[in-house]
């Protein structure tokens, strides 16, 4: 059994005490302060050169440019701490340092997006962050990170050691066998609740699938979360429209308190709070319970099957429906391929990701007929050429298994001839674009 080194997460609730929290939230008070202070000073910096270059300044006559990478950035505020920040000793360097890095990072992203080395969506130019809109986090790198060997507290620089709400044992057993190092932990707070996450490098045995020469075809929906080749459907649970109810009436409760006023500098009353933290339980239960069905599907496919095949979806054009959207999102499609990507290289699988284009729903699975037009309120297909007459979902995962199947019979994914000709629906989709295979790879996982 071969092993493979990957960086995998582990996230455990915490359960400090008073003195904990106003620790916590002074390193991530800090943390906030150094990003807003590295950010006005590089802003700064560029107003201050722009203007001068307007006057007809060029060349060694402009003010000096300062760097945007962390180095730099940590030079600038090392030699101005003790003026604009007196009070720096009674917090880590890591709290200064989280911040200096977040704003070298979010630079380097704006300025990759605007000269095209970086793909996707534009980044924009970052944005100073505000106490009451901002999540508290703070990242550790050096000095004591540790799993205490009672499994039920953990150590962190300057804050000593914490009581975690959960046990500690999966990394625990971990550290104790010499399989995992510690690189970082970052402490954030979310929903009310402080948690710590550690980034660990762990060898990993990489074990192969129950069915490793098995294929299986996952489409995914709405109706249904995931229609498996096989014709097993997997029912949507459909959290969030559970909650729809309780989140509703306590969303209009909170409307009614009396809330923050950044005009007026109103502050916010006790009820106007407690109605607040009810609204952030819900989205919180219903977060968790999404987060429980994606990883036990996605576990169970990736330590079943060799190879799983998913589609390409283009989410965020799907996000478009407004009458789906909300339905869409609640499904996470995009955490269930991410989570398909890490696990099943974790378990010496394969992801087949098909191309955008090509036409599961429309084609028939067993003559390889394409429908020109096949609208959402169609849920059973029927072939015109053969008569097939099938569930439209389970049509769509049976030609996802064949785009895989029969293109790489046997020895072809190694370079040898196929012996079976293409299927049609593959011949059509290739006409378009070339069909990717996207093989699971080391990633960060939550669990």
């Amino acid at each position: 059994m071969s092993t493979a080194t990957v960086m995998q997460a582990y996230r455990f609730a915490l359960d400090p005490s008073a003195a904990q929290a106003r620790d916590l939230e002074r390193h991530a008070g800090a943390a906030r302060f150094a990003f807003n202070w590295a950010l006005a000073q590089v802003k700064a910096n560029i107003g201050q050169r722009t203007a001068e270059r307007s006057y007809g300044v060029d060349g060694e006559d402009l003010t000096a440019s300062l760097g945007w990478n962390l180095p730099a950035l940590r030079r600038a505020w090392n030699a101005a701490k003790s003026e604009i920040a007196p009070w720096w000793s009674e917090c880590s360097k890591e709290a200064f340092n989280t911040g200096l890095d977040g704003v070298a990072r979010s630079l380097k992203n704006w300025a990759d997006s605007k000269s095209g080395k970086r793909a996707g969506r534009k980044v924009g130019f970052p944005r100073f962050k505000a106490r009451r809109r901002t999540t508290p986090s703070v990242r550790f790198t050096t000095g004591v990170i540790r799993v205490e060997t009672d499994r039920k507290h953990v150590t962190l620089p300057r804050i000593g050691a914490i009581k975690t709400h959960e046990s500690t044992r999966k990394l625990a057993r971990r550290l104790e066998t010499g399989t995992a190092r510690v690189l970082s932990a970052t402490v954030r707070r979310d929903a009310g609740r402080w948690y710590c996450a550690f980034t660990v490098e762990v060898a990993r045995h990489v074990s192969a699938p129950a069915r490793p020469d098995a294929t299986v075809g996952v489409d995914l929906g709405i109706k249904a979360l995931a229609v498996l080749s096989t014709g097993e459907p997997v029912p949507n649970p459909r959290h969030l429209n559970r909650a729809l109810k309780a989140l509703r009436t306590a969303s209009r409760t909170l409307s009614r308190r009396v809330g923050p006023d950044r005009r007026t500098g109103q502050r916010p009353s006790a009820r106007w709070e407690t109605a607040r933290r009810e609204v952030t339980r819900i989205h919180t239960r219903v977060a968790n319970l999404r987060k429980d069905a994606i990883h036990k599907l996605t576990t169970d496919l990736a330590t079943t099957y060799g190879t799983v095949v998913v589609e390409d979806l283009n989410v965020s054009s799907m996000l478009k429906n407004h009458k789906l959207a909300r339905h869409i999102a609640d499904a996470s499609f995009g955490e269930i391929r991410r989570q398909l990507d890490y696990k099943t290289g974790w378990n010496g699988g394969q992801l087949a990701v098909a191309d955008r284009w090509f036409p599961s729903s429309k084609t028939c699975s067993g003559c390889g007929t394409v429908k020109p037009k096949l609208g959402l309120a169609d849920r059973i297909f029927t072939c015109d050429a053969c008569g097939l007459v099938i569930d439209r979902d389970l049509n769509a995962a049976l030609n996802l298994k064949q785009y895989v199947d029969l293109e790489w019979p046997g020895d072809a994914k190694q370079g040898v001839e196929p012996t079976r000709r293409p299927s049609p629906a593959w011949q059509v989709a290739v006409k378009r674009q070339p069909r990717t295979i996207s093989v699971g790879k080391t990633g960060t996982a939550d669990r």
